[in-house]
């Protein structure tokens, strides 16, 4: 079978995070500009070999004094260190339409494998004839595990930030001619 290249449609397709703060609420966040290719047999996506980049300096939780904060060297040191990458290891069919998807990321210079939890909810065509694949994707990280450590102890006990680091999507891919 020939092998499918899929290419990201941004416009229809977000990446996002949540982490707690104060340990009472969640902050939430995501970053605008990413891009993501695919590779399948077909149209089966069982065993995809997948790339992203996210552009850490695209971060934005809708605050841009904390925005800043996050792209310097207390989290994303965003100058030296100006995107994230995953690339995929493997695919495990979980039932029909349900993926995990095994990569590496890396972060600031490390590399972890991580996990993420992957929706295929169909393909379709477009009107202008674009033959499109789209995912929900879900996950959880320890930020400390990629030198993400930074916090603040309150007067109250506990920390500013938690530890986990939720990250979901919604993707959307293009099949290339």
């Amino acid at each position: 079978m020939a092998t499918t290249k899929w290419s990201l449609d941004l416009s229809h397709s977000e990446l996002g995070f949540k982490i707690k703060h104060l340990m009472i609420s969640n902050v939430t966040g995501k970053f605008s500009k990413f891009d993501a290719e695919a590779e399948t047999e077909g149209d089966d996506f069982s065993n995809a070999k997948v790339v992203a980049d996210i552009d850490v300096a695209s971060i934005n939780t809708n605050n841009e004094q904390r925005d800043e904060h996050l792209r310097n060297a207390d989290f994303f040191a965003s100058d030296a260190h100006p995107n994230m990458k995953f690339v995929s290891t493997k695919v495990e069919r979980v039932d029909e339409d349900t993926f995990k998807l095994h990569g590496d990321l890396t972060i600031k210079d490390t590399t972890k494998p991580v996990t993420l939890a992957v929706e295929h909810n169909g393909i379709a065509t477009d009107p202008w004839g674009n033959v499109k694949a789209g995912f929900s994707i879900s996950g959880k990280i320890n930020r400390k595990d990629w030198g993400i450590n930074y916090n603040a102890a309150l007067e109250t006990g506990g920390v500013m930030l938690g530890e986990e680091l939720k990250i979901q999507g919604e993707v959307q891919l293009v099949k290339q001619a």
